[in-house]
């Protein structure tokens, strides 16, 4: 049974570990920062800056507290590039670009996004800039998006980055929700395919098109075509379009097997980063 809060309401309850990894993860954000001599920066793989970087952090966790609250706040189209133009919107439009400031407000928005969650109905349906989604998915979309941003704030201080094997894998709630809404079209068009997606050490994502229509489950398909086993980190990065597939095949943090093997590298183009 679901424990109660005040006046009888059902709690929100958050896959062990998950409030923790996102309050963490703000935190390291946060201190990464603090150690910015030049918001002007350049950011490796981004067109932003470190403090344009670090602004669209604090805008999008503001944005997700708002969501969580029940606010109103449409963003974009649900696409990745109405997401994109929506981005450079709201940065046009808030001027803020400096680090100790910047950092205050991701560690309180995530905290005021946290609370918000916990707060709400669990079964209550939130309409996110990646679609409906429940309070528990939406907090693994907060960690996947400050996971994202953080391993490039780490990338543009030449410091190590914050993505480790429990982080990544608290953030399978989001991708499953996710998956089908950055399927690639054209890339997918006609195909028929099953895919078991294996984490190591935990945690599996089951893909299936029928043609070229993407189901995305925590349950694997039944006699799958390709299973693809890799390593927890590789697999967001990937996921999130900061690692090369090639590269990481290379390194052996992912292999693909079955009766359709060659079914495996093809399988990060079907999709489209947000």
């Amino acid at each position: 049974m679901e424990p109660l809060g005040e006046q009888g309401v059902r709690s929100v309850v958050l896959p062990e570990g998950l409030a923790d990894a996102v309050r963490g993860t703000a935190a390291d954000i946060a201190a990464l920062l603090r150690t910015v001599p030049d918001p002007a920066a350049p950011v490796p793989g981004l067109e932003w800056t470190v403090g344009e970087l670090a602004a669209h952090l604090a805008q999008a966790n503001a944005l997700m507290a708002d969501v969580a609250a029940g606010r109103d706040r449409p963003y974009g189209d649900g696409t990745p590039q109405g997401i994109a133009a929506a981005n450079e919107q709201g940065l046009a439009a808030f001027g803020e670009r400096a680090a100790e400031p910047l950092a205050a407000m991701i560690v309180e928005q995530t905290e005021a996004c946290l609370d918000a969650i916990a707060a709400g109905d669990p079964d209550e349906t939130l309409m996110t800039p990646m679609g409906p989604m429940n309070r528990a998915v939406l907090a693994a979309y907060l960690l996947t998006h400050l996971l994202g941003h953080g391993y490039d704030l780490a990338r543009a201080r030449r410091r190590p980055h914050m993505v480790d094997r429990t982080r990544a894998a608290l953030t399978l709630p989001f991708m499953i929700e996710a998956m089908p809404r950055v399927t690639d079209a054209a890339a997918v068009r006609g195909l028929n395919a099953r895919y078991a997606v294996r984490l190591w050490g935990g945690g599996q994502i089951g893909v299936t098109f029928t043609d070229g229509a993407a189901t995305v489950s925590p349950a694997l398909p039944d006699r799958p075509d390709c299973t693809i086993s890799i390593e927890p980190v590789t697999f967001l990065l990937m996921a999130l379009g900061r690692c090369s597939p090639v590269g990481a095949m290379a390194r052996g943090r992912v292999f693909a097997r079955g009766r359709r093997p060659w079914l495996g590298p093809r399988f990060p183009r079907y999709f489209t980063a947000p």
